[in-house]
């Protein structure tokens, strides 16, 4: 099936190589197609790894066995695999990831745990171990490659490959991020199919990595939706080689640590934003900002049932300003609202202000907005604090049709 590259793409971006990570791709074959699928990424001896995963109660191997490793803190590989996710296959599907990670332990002299591996594609096929024994194989004596290549290797209904990187200071030294991720349905994080791989040389103990990862996420991976599906296999990791030379991060009190937080929540938020580009069938990009709520937790939610209503997308696709579809959907989050103090614009126009609409208010200006690619919907909640922003796009019959042969 072929698929026309996103109207909303953008172009791969410059990034930078990252001392400690050598990438290289191979062609383990998991799907009838003229393509690399696997993407190998070998890290230098002291890495260390930080990863949120999926909380789907059916997810893959790779996830369960990478959660499990992850608490080990260190990493010296990253396979990813496309076109079979390996997720629901029982123990043919583990004794795979298990094959795969044996062998490249044994390749590179580490521990099984410092093996991290990721599969995305059709659900219910157990991965061939003599397939991905072949791609390992290929892999280990394939050429170096750049990311753009990498990232080619790990899609799947992806249109355009997606990468962003940063920099930060650290003290007197320049620290360098560079991010690659796949995902375009099935996207709706609860940590999308959706994998993301960030790479540094900054020195970063794996604790603090941690937290500065899931501080990121929350702000950005979490707050994107295509479809409103969580996929088995949501994976997004974080690999330090600690190559750069900087005074340890080992904490927020650390020196430098506020910039490499911040470096790294601008990498999750560009790669989240690639995401909703992607997204099956898309046209528009949506950005939902909620304020007003009584926290942000409750703003976060209350954009999320915005941004997951099929009404509203549909009317987005459509250019219909239809501010009654997100009353609906206000309404139904199950947070605190009051009808009455409810107001809601499009494109920095207000539509309604306290739970009416605007006196005189002139539809054509919000018409014109909603022509664009760009769309801006602000809801105001009147009770609290709390504000978030969620980012979607629209739902258009190309989404069904790219989903309705999927597996074909």
């Amino acid at each position: 099936m072929q698929i026309d590259r996103s109207p909303l793409a953008r172009p791969f971006p410059e990034l930078p190589a990252i001392a400690g990570v050598t990438l290289r791709i191979a062609r383990a074959q998991y799907k009838a197609w003229d393509r690399c699928d696997l993407t190998f990424a070998e890290l230098a001896e002291g890495t260390s790894a930080a990863g949120v995963f999926t909380k789907s109660a059916c997810a893959s191997s790779e996830v369960e066995l990478g959660r499990e490793a992850v608490k080990g803190g260190r990493a010296r590989a990253l396979i990813v695999n496309a076109g079979n996710s390996n997720a629901f296959t029982g123990y043919r599907g583990r004794e795979a990831v298990e094959a795969i990670r044996s062998q490249v332990s044994d390749a590179l002299g580490c521990g099984v745990d410092e093996v991290f591996v990721s599969s995305t594609g059709v659900i219910g096929v157990p991965l061939p171990i003599d397939k991905a024994r072949a791609g390992i194989t290929a892999a280990l004596v394939a050429e170096p490659c750049g990311w753009e290549d990498a990232t080619n290797a790990i899609g799947t209904t992806d249109t355009f490959p997606k990468g962003a990187g940063a920099s930060a200071m650290i003290g007197d030294t320049r620290i360098e991020l560079a991010g690659i991720i796949k995902g375009s349905g099935m996207i709706a994080p609860d940590m999308a199919t959706m994998l993301g791989y960030i790479f540094t040389d900054a020195n970063v103990a794996p604790a603090f990595l941690k937290e500065a990862l899931e501080r990121a996420n929350a702000a950005t991976f979490s707050c994107i939706t295509v479809d409103g599906d969580t996929s088995t296999s949501d994976t997004v990791m974080v690999f330090a080689t600690g190559k750069a030379g900087n005074a340890r991060i080992e904490g927020w009190d650390s020196p430098g640590a506020d910039a490499f937080g911040a470096a790294l929540a601008d990498v999750c938020r560009e790669l989240a934003h690639l995401v909703v580009r992607d997204g099956e069938g898309a046209q528009k990009f949506i950005t939902i900002r909620v304020s007003g709520a009584m926290s942000d937790e409750s703003a976060r939610r209350i954009g999320l049932a915005i941004a997951n209503s099929p009404l509203v997308k549909t009317a987005i696709a459509g250019e219909d300003a239809n501010w009654g579809r997100v009353v609906m959907a206000v309404g139904k989050a199950g947070e605190p609202a009051d009808r009455d103090r409810l107001s809601i614009a499009f494109g920095g126009i207000w539509t309604a202000r306290n739970g009416v609409p605007v006196e005189g208010y002139d539809e054509a200006p919000v018409a014109a907005h909603l022509k664009g690619e760009e769309i801006d919907i602000a809801v105001d909640l009147g009770l609290g604090d709390g504000r978030a922003s969620v980012w979607t796009c629209d739902l258009t019959h190309g989404y069904i049709a790219i989903n309705a042969d999927y597996r074909s």
